[in-house]
């Protein structure tokens, strides 16, 4: 099944981000099928019947098909050989800490925080505005962000010390989106951001799947 043809739907998200980025960390080879939210792109007959939730990244792998951008950089984790560097543990218990992490990203910084940001500040005209619970959220987030500082300055170069994970690349993906909506980041972590954005594969998946911005606009 490794070598079968890996086809990414999505393109102009952070969520599509972080499968665009695994692929790269990867080295694999895959066709992009370049959809956005909010285009009617995710609503036709052929894309619904691919992933009902109408949403953007879903990942096709010869015929396993997978939507939510954790679970997809965890499947390519699983599925694949591991780079030199990169943390992709076998055992239980190494990757209960691994997905530790990333639940705690996708929920508390992204799910909890950032997308109401989103809804409330970035499409008011949707979802309406609400200011203070977008003011609530910022400060969430960032009482969040705490414990992933602490995390960050006591393993060193990435959150398991010098080898990177999956927990990175979504820790870096809701870093970007903070800043990008302009929350500072404490020291540890703008730090932290500066060097995981050194990574080739972080800027070779910027550079597709942000076709019409540049690295300084979320940064």
């Amino acid at each position: 099944m490794a070598e079968d043809q890996i086809t990414l739907w999505g393109h102009g998200s952070g969520r599509a981000m972080r499968v665009h980025w695994m692929l790269q960390e990867l080295g694999l080879d895959y066709e992009v099928k370049p959809i956005r939210s909010r285009t009617g792109e995710t609503l036709t007959d052929d894309y619904t019947a691919l992933n009902p939730k109408q949403k953007i990244p879903t990942l096709q792998h010869g015929d396993f098909v997978l939507t939510e951008s954790p679970a997809i950089i965890a499947y390519l984790a699983d599925a694949f050989d591991p780079p030199a560097g990169f943390y992709a543990p076998r055992d239980a218990v190494g990757r209960a800490k691994v997905n530790e992490w990333c639940v705690f990203v996708a929920m508390e910084l992204d799910a909890h925080s950032l997308y109401l940001v989103r809804r409330h500040e970035g499409l008011p005209e949707i979802y309406g505005a609400a200011p203070l619970a977008v003011a609530s959220a910022k400060e969430y987030y960032l009482k969040q962000l705490n414990a992933v500082s602490g995390q960050v300055a006591s393993a060193g170069t990435y959150l398991f010390g010098d080898a990177f994970s999956i927990a990175d690349i979504l820790l870096m993906t809701v870093l970007d989106w903070g800043r990008n909506v302009n929350i500072e980041l404490p020291g540890a972590l703008a730090d932290y951001q500066r060097r995981v954005g050194e990574r080739p594969a972080y800027q070779k998946a910027f550079a597709l799947n942000y076709t019409d911005r540049g690295i300084a606009d979320v940064r």
